[in-house]
């Protein structure tokens, strides 16, 4: 079945289908985590169906442009920037991030985004449905597919920013660097303060120079269970407006 959800209250619409294209609790993380300012052009790796990019646009005035192998993904996204207003701004090129150079000219992105697949190949239990099993597992592209397209899309000084898990954080700085995306910071997640970490946002510049800051881990919950007031800002819950991130 089909649905469609506002981002919030006047916001935009995004669109997904129960069991293959739900959103996620990653998406809305890491699209708070950038440092947006009008005016970028951002490419968004695996976009499906054009989520992440619509929650970076709620934030900020740019564009987006979506690299997606799936076609049903691909025309959710579609049907998404047109019940937008924003084909203009929002499109979503089909087919294989490994032949990124056949899709997409060089330098020509301030920004990457990129929600990869956790889990190396063979890793835990492998969904029979294709659209899960390339959005959970490295089947379909490899975090070192993503990095060398992420260098290969972006200018000189212009960032990639990623969410991972942490135990995938070796792996992560090592290709980052390889790649000459440099990374600059990184921060985890935490269900609440004190808790093992869940998730790593990480940001590597293209041709940056040394240097890794490590910021405050972004905690989701309270001591009483209810959601921290950064988590609310993160789902639009207090205001469309990105002024409200802390």
């Amino acid at each position: 079945m089909e649905y469609s959800e506002e981002l919030c209250p006047g916001g935009y619409r995004f669109f997904y289908q129960d069991g293959l294209f739900r959103p996620g609790t990653d998406s809305f993380l890491l699209s708070a985590f950038p440092r947006l300012r009008p005016g970028l052009r951002v490419c968004d790796l695996g976009s499906g169906t054009g989520l992440l990019g619509l929650l970076l646009m709620q934030r900020q005035d740019l564009s987006v442009t979506g690299v997606e192998l799936q076609m049903e993904a691909v025309r959710l996204a579609e049907r998404a920037a047109a019940a937008n207003g924003l084909t203009d701004r929002m499109r979503t090129v089909p087919g294989d991030l490994r032949n990124i150079r056949a899709l997409l000219p060089a330098g020509a992105f301030d920004l990457v985004v990129c929600t990869p697949p956790y889990y190396p190949p063979g890793s835990g239990a492998v969904s029979p449905d294709d659209a899960r099993r390339t959005a959970r597992t490295e089947s379909a592209c490899t975090l070192a597919d993503i990095c060398r397209a992420a260098a290969y899309l972006l200018r000189w000084g212009g960032s990639v920013c990623l969410v991972h898990k942490p135990e995938r954080l070796t792996d992560l700085l090592c290709l980052l660097r390889e790649h000459a995306l440099e990374p600059k910071r990184l921060r985890f997640v935490e269900a609440c303060a004190g808790a093992a970490p869940s998730l790593v946002l990480i940001e590597g510049r293209r041709g940056g120079r040394p240097g890794l800051a490590a910021e405050r881990p972004l905690i989701l919950q309270n001591p009483d269970g209810s959601p921290t007031a950064e988590l609310d800002a993160v789902y639009f819950r207090t205001s469309c407006a990105t002024e409200d991130l802390p």
